[in-house]
C-alpha cells in the first residue's frame, strides 16, 4: 500500500473549485524514476484516482490544486503568498508548547478527516465518462478566468 498526500482545506476554501493534479512518485529511496504528473481533474476525481492507484502499489501520490496563473506577476504573487504562509507556519511551530496536547489535536483532525472522507472508506474511482465530463468543466473554468 502506498501513501496519498493532499492539502487539508476548510469546506469553504476557494482552492476546492480549482483543477487538481496528481503527482505519482516512488515511495522509498530505493526506487529512482521521474515522477508522473496526471490531470487536471476535479478534486474528488483526483483523490479517488490517486487512492485507487496507491491502494495496490508502493507509490506516493500528491494531490494538489493547479493554479491557473495568467502572467509572471500572478505567479510571483502566488510564490510570495506561499513564502509568507511558510514563514507564519514556522513561527507557529517555534512558538508552540513542546509538550502541548498534540495527541488530542491529531485525534480530532483524524476524526474530522475520516468523517469528511466517508469514515475512511476508499472512494470509487470515476469512470472515463465522468473524468471527461470533469475535463469539460475544467476547460470552462480555465477559459472563463
Amino acid at each position: 500500500m502506498g501513501a496519498l498526500m493532499t492539502l487539508d482545506l476548510p469546506a469553504d476554501s476557494p482552492l476546492l473549485g480549482l483543477p487538481w493534479i496528481i503527482t505519482f512518485g516512488p515511495l522509498g529511496d530505493l526506487d529512482e524514476w521521474e515522477p508522473v504528473v496526471c490531470g487536471p481533474y476535479e478534486r474528488p476525481h483526483a483523490l479517488a484516482l490517486a487512492e485507487a492507484v496507491v491502494a495496490d502499489e508502493q507509490l506516493v501520490a500528491v494531490v494538489e490544486p493547479l493554479l491557473p496563473a495568467l502572467s509572471p506577476d500572478e505567479i510571483r504573487g502566488e510564490i510570495a503568498a506561499a513564502q509568507v504562509a511558510a514563514e507564519d507556519e514556522a513561527r507557529q511551530v517555534e512558538g508552540a508548547d513542546l509538550y502541548g496536547d498534540f495527541e488530542d489535536v491529531i485525534d480530532e483532525e483524524l476524526d474530522a478527516a475520516a468523517d469528511e472522507a466517508g469514515h475512511g472508506e476508499p472512494a470509487e474511482p470515476p469512470d472515463e465518462a465522468e473524468v471527461r465530463d470533469g475535463f469539460t468543466r475544467i476547460a470552462a473554468l480555465l477559459t472563463a478566468k
